[in-house]
C-alpha cells in the first residue's frame, strides 16, 4: 500500500495552479472536489499505468477519459507522432496524412459519407447543431437529461419543471434565449417523447442524444427506445444526431449505430480518433455534408482543424482498432474483469450495480438498472468516494467523480485485472 496521502509534491503544485487557473485546474472535475485529497499530478504514463509527481504508481481506470483505448504512450501511435513532428506540426493547409484518416474511417463506418476534422468533441457537436439548422431551416434541438454534449451554449442546459421543458441554462453566460432553443426530455421515456414531438415536432431541427450515455453514470438505453427516437425523428423531418465523442470506435470501430443498428443523419466524434491528441469529427451523408462550408452555407473553420500529428497518432491508433477480434478481445477481457466484482457484489449482497457497454463501466451505488438520470441518488456517491480514497491507497486510479465512467484498454493485462478486481473487492468490503 502507497500513502498517497503524502502528496506533497502534487499539493505544492497545486496551490501554484490556482493562482495561475480558476480553481488550479484547466477542466473542473480534475480540481477533486468530489473525492478526497488534492488533485493528482501526472507526470507520466506507460501502458496501463500512470506516474504522479510524488511517485506513486496507479493503475489507470480513466484512460484520458476515454481515448487511450491502446493504453499510454503506444508504441506504434508515438512512433507515428514523432515521425510527422520531425517534418512539421501545423501547417494550415491539408495534408495527405488527412486524406489517409478520413479514407481509412470512411471507407469502414457504413453510416457516414463524409466528414470534418475538428479539434474537440466539444466543437464537433457545436458544428453538428449548426448544420442541422442550416440544413432543416429550423432553429429548437431536443436533448435528453443526463446526457453532456460539451460546453456549446446551445446544450449547456437542464430540464425546467415538466417531463419535457424549455432548457434552463446550467451555466452563466448563456443568454435565457439560447436555452430556450433547446427543449430538454428525460432519457428512457418513451411517452415523453411522444408528447414533445406532438406539440413541438414541426420547429425541430435536431434531437441529439448520446446512444450510450456516458458522461452522467453509463445510463443504457435499449434498443427499442432508440429505433422509437428514430422512427419520430424521420416522420416529423427532425435530424437525429448520434453523439459518439465516448462511445465512437469505443465499443466498436462504428460505434453505437452498428451496435444498435441505426442510421442517425449526423454522427459526431472524438477522443480515440485522435490516438490520445485532440480531435473531434462530426459526419453524415453527403446530401447533408454538401450544406457545410466551401461547398454550403453552414461556416465552420479551424485553423487547428486535421493538423497532420493529431492525424498521424489517430491514423496509427485506428490501424490497430481495425486488427481482426480487437473489439472482441477487449470487450472480452473487460467482462472477464467486471463479473469477477460483480460476483462479489451479489454474494455479499452490497446495494450497487456495475454498469457496462463493452469496455466501458460504471460503479452504481444501488440495486437497480439505472437508464436515467433521476434514478442517481446524490447521497450514494459517499460510497464512491470512499471508493476512490482506498483504491488510490492501493495504487488504483478511476476518475475523480461517482458521475463518470471508467474504461478498460489492450494496455491492462490479465493479471493487473484480477489484481484490480480483488483490490476493489476487499475495499467494498471495507466500506460495507
Amino acid at each position: 500500500m502507497q500513502n498517497v496521502n503524502n502528496r506533497e509534491i502534487s499539493s505544492n503544485l497545486f496551490e501554484r495552479a490556482k493562482e495561475l487557473f480558476p480553481g488550479g485546474v484547466n477542466s473542473p472535475v480534475r480540481a477533486f472536489r468530489s473525492v478526497h485529497g488534492p488533485p493528482l499530478f501526472i507526470k507520466e504514463g506507460q501502458g496501463a499505468y500512470m506516474i504522479d509527481e510524488d511517485g506513486h504508481r496507479y493503475l489507470d481506470f480513466c484512460c484520458s477519459w476515454g481515448p487511450l483505448i491502446l493504453g499510454h504512450n503506444h508504441p506504434h501511435v508515438r512512433e507515428a507522432i514523432i515521425k510527422t513532428v520531425e517534418k512539421g506540426t501545423s501547417f494550415g493547409t491539408p495534408t495527405r496524412l488527412g486524406n489517409e484518416i478520413g479514407e481509412l474511417i470512411i471507407s469502414r463506418h457504413r453510416y457516414i459519407d463524409q466528414m470534418r476534422f475538428v479539434s474537440s468533441g466539444t466543437e464537433a457537436v457545436m458544428s453538428a447543431i449548426r448544420l442541422a439548422r442550416g440544413y432543416t431551416g429550423k432553429d429548437k434541438i431536443l436533448k435528453f437529461s443526463g446526457c453532456y454534449h460539451g460546453h456549446a451554449d446551445s446544450l449547456l442546459v437542464k430540464a425546467g419543471s415538466g417531463l419535457a421543458t424549455f432548457g434552463v441554462s446550467t451555466s452563466a453566460g448563456i443568454p435565457e434565449g439560447f436555452a430556450q432553443e433547446t427543449l430538454v426530455a428525460p432519457l428512457a421515456d418513451s411517452a415523453a417523447l411522444e408528447r414533445v414531438f406532438a406539440q413541438h415536432g414541426e420547429s425541430l431541427a435536431a434531437v441529439i442524444i448520446e446512444p450510450i450515455p456516458a458522461n452522467n453514470g453509463l445510463l443504457l438505453q435499449t434498443k427499442t427506445y432508440l429505433q422509437h427516437l428514430r422512427s419520430l425523428c424521420t416522420t416529423h423531418g427532425v435530424l437525429l444526431i448520434f453523439d459518439e465523442v465516448i462511445s465512437g470506435f469505443r465499443i466498436a470501430f462504428e460505434g453505437a449505430c452498428a451496435t444498435y443498428e441505426i442510421q442517425p443523419d449526423i454522427c459526431t466524434f472524438g477522443k480515440i480518433i485522435g490516438g490520445g491528441m485532440p480531435v473531434g469529427a462530426f459526419a453524415a451523408s453527403r446530401e447533408i455534408m454538401k450544406e457545410v462550408s466551401p461547398l454550403g452555407p453552414v461556416y465552420q473553420a479551424g485553423t487547428l482543424s486535421a493538423n497532420p500529428v493529431a492525424m498521424a497518432a489517430g491514423k496509427a491508433a485506428l490501424e490497430i482498432l481495425l486488427e481482426k477480434d480487437f473489439y472482441r478481445n477487449l470487450n472480452r477481457k473487460a467482462s472477464h474483469f467486471l463479473n469477477r466484482i460483480r460476483a462479489h457484489v451479489h454474494k455479499q449482497g452490497y446495494p450497487m450495480r456495475i454498469q457496462q457497454a463493452g469496455s466501458i463501466f460504471w460503479f452504481a451505488f444501488g440495486t437497480e438498472v439505472v437508464r436515467h438520470a433521476d434514478q442517481i441518488d446524490p447521497d450514494s456517491m459517499k460510497y464512491f468516494k470512499e471508493l476512490h480514497a482506498l483504491l488510490l491507497d492501493r495504487g488504483i486510479y478511476l476518475g475523480p467523480s461517482g458521475y463518470e465512467v471508467g474504461f478498460v484498454s489492450t494496455a491492462h493485462s490479465p493479471t493487473d485485472l484480477e489484481m484490480a478486481a480483488d483490490t476493489i473487492c476487499a475495499c467494498l468490503d471495507q466500506i460495507f
